[in-house]
């Protein structure tokens, strides 16, 4: 079984007097009309369920009277991404530089734990003996391309300091939808997320500072290929910056991108991060770290007609 047939969404629970001391994948499975207790452990073991608001991997749990118990699905494959050495773009004792693929999400959610780019790259480090992984920088779940971390104590701060100082050149290639109105631009504004959506929107006032370069390397009739680079790293910056123009990435319905074009179904937001440079935190060396297009995006290209 590698799909949910639950639908997605948060299902809630309040464990009454007559289940008290019932395990807690017996519980999920006699409250749930459509799961039963294989796939209530799958979910409990991906991190999805919660008890009193706290996460809970362990089947066998007994519940309390009134405890609450909450199972959040996403609605994604029940099988776990897992990192294997073909996604590594550079690797020495201080860094780890890989590919993430699209659809993976890069730290835990409220529905999973397992499966995420946090836990996966954990469990790739806890097979070299090596487990000190700290993450400053973060993709959507479903933008693609490079993403560097820091593997030893020595490199934390100093990646910690790259990123935040802004320090780090981040490039991404983007399918946006039409076509911009000249060669190259930029977007500023502040960014704040709105809490009846809870998408990010430029704000006059009370915002966090974002500033969005563009280059058009080729445009088709509806669609242009740009070369994206962002100083500033806030979410969904680029997706709303570009959304905000009136050329929303193809893929994106969240920010009002078409999820069809040129008779083809795009599943995904057109963004990938395909270029990071940077001074190495620990010898001072200087990475150019790069990402090649993944397939789904090379597909999108060629229907479009575009080259690369």
């Amino acid at each position: 079984m590698n799909q949910c047939t639950l639908a997605p969404g948060t299902y809630r629970f309040i464990v009454p007097v007559d289940r008290a001391g019932a395990r807690l994948d017996l519980f999920l499975a006699g409250a749930l009309e459509d799961a039963g207790r294989g796939l209530v452990k799958r979910l409990i073991d991906l991190g999805g369920v919660h008890v009193d608001g706290r996460r809970v991997r362990r089947c066998s749990l007994p519940v309390a009277a009134g405890q609450r118990v909450e199972l959040f699905v996403d609605g994604l494959p029940l099988e776990p991404f897992q990192l294997d050495q073909a996604m590594i773009l550079y690797r020495d004792r201080y860094l780890l530089a890989l590919d993430k693929p699209a659809g993976v999400a890069t730290q835990p959610t409220p529905a999973r734990y397992q499966g995420t780019v946090y836990a996966a790259l954990q469990q790739f480090l806890s097979g070299t003996g090596q487990v000190s992984l700290g993450m400053v920088q973060r993709l959507d779940r479903d933008t693609s391309g490079v993403m560097i971390f820091s593997i030893h104590p020595r490199a934390h701060k100093g990646l910690t300091a790259a990123f935040t100082g802004h320090h780090v050149a981040k490039h991404y290639l983007a399918l946006v939808s039409g076509q911009l109105p000249g060669a190259e631009g930029e977007f500023r504004s502040e960014l704040a997320r709105r809490r009846s959506t809870n998408r990010m929107v430029s704000v006059e006032h009370g915002g966090k500072p974002a500033i969005t370069r563009y280059r058009v390397l080729t445009s088709a009739d509806d669609a242009s290929l740009v070369d994206v680079e962002i100083p500033t790293g806030r979410s969904h910056q680029i997706r709303v910056h570009f959304a905000e123009a009136g050329h929303p990435l193809l893929g994106d319905p969240a920010y009002g991108g078409p999820g069809v074009i040129g008779g083809m179904t795009v599943s995904r937001q057109m963004l990938h991060a395909c270029r990071l440079s940077l001074a190495h935190p620990v010898t001072g060396e200087r990475l150019e770290i790069t990402a090649p297009l993944p397939a789904d995006f090379t597909v999108v290209l060629h229907r479009l007609g575009i080259a690369v």
